[in-house]
């Protein structure tokens, strides 16, 4: 393979649910950068068409829909759309997550929003994969990127719907590599505490210490080195990778212990 063909997008088609904002909004800005044509899918229709525009104005090609990730009918149209609109799908990304981290206490947690958790983090996952994976067997090209989280691995109070949600995207990640190979590959990262609209919300100078204490390259992540990843696995450079679960973290933990 050439040099040039190994981050080469062009012509093919990418997903990318939760795409209009944080970490979502910079996996779509990089793989239409590298020639992909990218529908983001959001909750809301006008960050979702504003994300797609900032794509359009820098020369690539992009359309916004929405999409509630937890309503079939949506996952639905989603897919019918992106055929309608690019006549294929080869690469998802499953970025669309949500959970009260740090605020799941089991004497206060109910049963349905323990579900409701799994249902947004991997319900939605699994039938997303369900529904593009026949059109990337038809393209003969074909990359799931789930994204999971450090806290798939770590151990922390308050957060076990959370963490028990990521973990198991972890392993149906490695479980479905088997299910959709050869022609398609399925990963997924775990990123680490990165600098986002939401950490920014409760981020103080002596919070980013404490965090950056186990963290060897001593920095907090930003939302280009999760889409870094992102870009890896849906090229082709990765032709040969799958079932793999990626913790792109600073080489360490972001915890306040």
């Amino acid at each position: 393979m050439k040099p040039s063909e190994l981050f080469d997008l062009s012509g093919k088609t990418a997903i990318v649910t939760g795409g209009a904002n944080g970490i979502g909004l910079a996996s779509s800005q990089m793989l239409a950068a590298f020639g992909a044509n990218v529908v983001i899918a959001d909750l809301k229709l006008e960050d979702a068409q504003r994300a797609a525009a900032s794509i359009a104005s820098r020369g690539g090609q992009a359309r916004g829909l929405a999409c509630n990730v937890t309503d079939d009918e949506d996952l639905t149209n989603l897919v019918d759309k992106t055929l309608a609109e690019f006549g294929g799908i080869h690469i998802l990304v499953n970025n669309v997550g949500g959970g009260g981290a740090g605020k799941e206490s089991p004497s206060q947690l109910t049963v349905a929003q323990f579900a409701r958790v799994f249902e947004l983090n991997v319900f939605s996952m699994w039938r997303l994969c369900q529904l593009c994976a026949p059109h990337m067997q038809q393209a003969g090209y074909g990359s799931i990127i789930n994204m999971s989280s450090m806290a798939s691995i770590n151990h922390s109070p308050a957060i076990s719907a959370y963490a028990s949600s990521k973990a198991a995207i972890n392993h149906m990640t490695r479980n479905l590599a088997f299910d959709y190979g050869p022609i398609i590959r399925v990963n997924a990262i775990g990123p680490g505490a990165v600098r986002t609209g939401a950490l920014a919300t409760v981020l103080t100078p002596e919070i980013e210490q404490r965090m950056l204490a186990h963290t060897p390259l001593q920095r907090l992540g930003e939302v280009d080195d999760i889409a870094g990843a992102v870009l890896y696995f849906a090229a082709p450079v990765s032709g040969w990778v799958s079932g793999q679960v990626l913790f792109v973290n600073g080489g360490g933990e972001q915890t306040l212990d």
